[in-house]
């Protein structure tokens, strides 16, 4: 038709032969789009050697049926840089971190350490509700974090203290935020152990298993969309990726190619159910390569290889534009929580085994001994303060008053809506009934 417009406006054609010459140019391009139609169709077709799927999927035939066997292939090894005593592997090349980083790494891990301590036992004395340590995992986090910057948005389950701890939470605010003070940024309404930071891009925990996948697949691609220079790394443990909301969420940042760096702890055990119980496959890294995503697993007790690799996670997930998948193999060497007893499902033996002999404390000291950074000195000078810092900083939250009641019904809406007001009503005629049960200051 637009053929034929054009001869139409033409002064020099009469009538006639310009619709002629319309009706020529039209069939031949009816010929040209019949004749793509039929390549397309053929595309799909079965051909002698392979065929051409929708997505442009070019799949190779075979002319014997053979299924896909899980034992016939190998296992994905893990990239690994320090043994474990600290010395640097066969093959591998020792990344030189730096001295005052690496001084920062361990500083941390320490004090993580006796913050764990502490608070476990104030937990098991009453002085706390709940708690949740971070044994056996501090290269997982504290070296991963050191490898983001600063900008890069973290999306926690709730074991990554050390993340938090590493890009400046103080130990008062962490028991601040724990005995539910006044002091605590969550003014008391919410569960010990559920950090969050907006200075320092580290969201808020949330309590059920899993919600931060789909929501930090979400915000990475809210990035790309503003073409910020940041991407989001989400941690999140083995049993969380038996959760319908990690494949959701692995699979919208791969279609989206959001920059996002899905980091898994893979502990062993999903509170008391170990992964022998939780999944026939070889771990999480296949997932990633089946939803279509650079994927790597990695010695999570080597902090060099947790650095390294999230540092290279990073660099793609930015440059690349994708998501990038880290599985580390880990150990949770702790209770899941104050409310477990592992014991109960697992040897002590096997808990002293990874304790002594695969601690990555240990091993990254032995690594910084070498390097001629660390010695006993320094051990025991540091033990000591991290150690009363600690007990000073619980001592002090447990002393701080409690938030206001006025408090509870705040950062939801704007402008309270009609039920919160009737609530807050009923709340006041309630404390004004009982006043012997409630403090009048608060």
């Amino acid at each position: 038709l637009t053929l034929r417009s054009q001869c139409l406006k033409d002064s020099k054609a009469s009538f006639p032969g310009a619709m002629a010459l319309s009706l020529t140019m039209l069939r031949g391009a009816m010929r040209h789009t019949n004749r793509a139609l039929a390549q397309a169709r053929r595309s799909f077709a079965t051909g002698n050697d392979f065929g051409v799927y929708t997505g442009n999927k070019k799949v190779p035939f075979v002319s014997d049926m053979e299924f896909v066997q899980p034992n016939t292939l190998p296992t994905y090894p893990a990239y690994r840089i320090m043994d474990d005593f600290g010395n640097i592997v066969d093959g591998a090349k020792d990344p030189e971190i730096g001295k005052e980083e690496c001084l920062k790494i361990y500083e941390t891990m320490i004090r993580l350490f006796h913050m764990d301590t502490v608070f476990y036992e104030a937990q098991r004395h009453g002085r706390i509700s709940f708690y949740m340590q971070n044994h056996g995992e501090e290269a997982c986090t504290i070296g991963s974090a050191a490898a983001l910057q600063p900008q890069d948005m973290i999306y926690g389950q709730y074991r990554e203290a050390g993340a938090l701890m590493y890009r400046g939470f103080s130990l008062q605010q962490f028991a601040d935020q724990c005995f539910s003070n006044n002091g605590d940024p969550a003014r008391g309404r919410q569960m010990p152990v559920h950090y969050g930071s907006a200075e320092l891009n580290f969201q808020t925990i949330s309590s059920p298993l899993t919600t931060q996948v789909p929501q930090a697949a979400g915000a990475a691609y809210a990035y790309k969309l503003a073409e910020e220079d940041r991407i989001v790394c989400v941690y999140f443990g083995d049993g969380a990726a038996s959760e319908g909301d990690f494949h959701a969420g692995m699979n919208f940042a791969a279609t989206l190619k959001a920059p996002c760096l899905f980091f898994c702890r893979n502990n062993g055990y999903a509170i008391s159910t170990p992964v022998t119980d939780q999944y026939a496959g070889d771990g999480i890294l296949p997932r990633g390569v089946a939803y279509g995503m650079p994927s790597i697993r990695i010695d999570g007790n080597d902090l060099l290889a947790v650095h390294e690799a999230t540092t290279e996670a990073r660099r793609m997930a930015l440059e690349e534009q994708t998501p990038v998948l880290i599985e580390a193999m880990t150990y949770r060497v702790g209770h899941h929580s104050t409310s477990d007893d592992s014991t109960r499902y697992r040897g002590t033996d096997e808990i002293q085994d990874w304790s002594k002999n695969r601690n990555p404390v240990t091993r990254f000291r032995h690594y910084l001994e070498r390097k001629g950074w660390w010695d006993e000195a320094q051990e025991e000078a540091i033990q000591a303060k991290e150690r009363a810092d600690v007990l000073t900083a619980l001592t002090t939250a447990e002393q701080k008053e409690k938030p206001s009641v006025d408090d509870l019904f705040q950062d939801v809406y704007d402008t309270p809506t009609p039920n919160l007001e009737r609530q807050w009503s009923e709340l006041q005629e309630h404390i004004a009934k009982y006043p012997e049960h409630y403090n009048s200051a608060h």
